[in-house]
């Protein structure tokens, strides 16, 4: 007797990548991780010398690839826009700032500058054992997780998605961001945390403490990569590509997208964070600021211009966009959002697939003049 499969075929996982793509990737990380060497081995004035200026602003960008990833993994690959990421981001800051701010006074137990201006004698419940790393570390994981694990039962649940799910982050966001603002909820207001001093005893002013922060950075980033690409060639992955492609056929064929959108989703929201953890030491300030709504859209910007579904498409376009973005505030400051916009525009009219879909394409007609 014949049976009748009801789950849909799924393609066996595939490599990583191709053999001359990991070519690719090894060159750019040796020489992304080279650079802080040059800092510390040749001294200024050097040909050969980075400065520590350059260190911190390409550090940022990796904290910035990072997040715009994370992004790409529930837009890209599950079709699920959230334009509340620097939620996820700006709260993985504020728990790795907790603990350097108390790292930065000569003991633990003394107050930051702004609960003495409050007249706060003792620190909220929410900072205790915030003078441990580890606990810092493990609330980097565990509060951006939560939040994003309860928001998104409840959100998936309902079956709230396209444009409502966006507005709904965006809306969570702006909550956030205007709760945090006020001085009362132990978190510095609108100054936020800042004046860093100290991290895991090292000075994080110095140069090979910050060529350390970089180096986590861009191990991260490298390592977030391949778990982030393993995870979309594998069977999770073509559920989550089906999701994105027609989420009611795929229940019909027998899935429950609930569990399988919650799952990427709380797994962005932690590397989100991540990334908010690793920039606060290196940029040395976190406020409510990060939680913007335009900082959340210009995270959708990064990855559009990348190329949305590739992983590697968001890396280049945060990259490209806050290279961009550092040179023309220099130039033109007042314009730089008018530019945003445009760019943003031109990349959904003329390359909808973004800078590696221009590459394959590329590379698709030299094949073809060859042939």
């Amino acid at each position: 007797m014949n049976t009748v499969n009801t789950h849909p075929t799924i393609p066996q996982s595939v490599g990583l990548y191709s053999r001359n793509a990991w070519l690719g990737i090894a060159i750019v990380v040796i020489v992304l991780a080279s650079l802080p060497a040059l800092n510390l081995i040749f001294p200024a004035g050097h040909a050969l010398h980075i400065s520590s200026f350059a260190i911190a602003l390409i550090g940022k960008f990796l904290c910035y690839a990072l997040a715009a990833l994370a992004l790409d993994l529930v837009w890209g690959y599950t079709g699920i826009l959230s334009l509340g990421h620097g939620l996820f981001f700006a709260l993985g800051g504020y728990a790795h700032g907790m603990y350097l701010m108390r790292a930065a006074k000569s003991s633990p137990e003394m107050l930051p500058d702004f609960m003495g201006f409050l007249s706060w004698k003792t620190f909220p419940w929410f900072w205790s054992f915030t003078e441990h790393f580890w606990y810092a570390m493990l609330l980097v994981v565990l509060v951006p997780g939560l939040l994003a694990f309860l928001f998104g039962y409840f959100a998936f649940r309902s079956r709230i998605k396209g444009v409502y799910f966006s507005i709904i982050t965006q809306a969570l966001t702006f909550a956030a961001m205007l709760l945090f603002f006020r001085n009362e909820t132990g978190f510095g207001g609108n100054n936020g945390f800042t004046d860093f001093k100290k991290i895991l005893g090292f000075d994080i002013t110095a140069a090979d403490t910050r060529a350390v922060l970089y180096w986590v950075s861009l191990a991260v980033l490298l390592a977030s990569l391949i778990v982030a690409r393993a995870i979309t060639q594998s069977k999770l992955g073509r559920v989550l590509t089906a999701i994105r492609d027609s989420e009611n056929r795929l229940r019909f064929l027998g899935y429950e997208p609930l569990g399988f959108k919650l799952f990427i989703w709380t797994v962005s929201a932690i590397l989100c964070a991540i990334a908010g953890a690793l920039y606060v030491p290196q940029v040395g300030i976190i406020n409510p600021s990060e939680m913007s709504t335009e900082n959340s859209i210009e995270m959708v910007i990064w990855v559009a211009t990348g190329g949305r579904g590739t992983l590697i498409g968001p890396i280049i376009g945060a990259g490209t966009i806050n290279g961009l973005k550092t040179w023309f505030t220099s130039v033109f400051p007042e314009f730089w959002l008018y530019a945003l916009g445009l760019i943003f525009v031109l990349v959904t009219l003329f390359l909808p697939q973004g800078i590696v879909g221009l590459a394959r394409q590329i590379g698709q007609r030299i094949k073809g003049l060859k042939a």
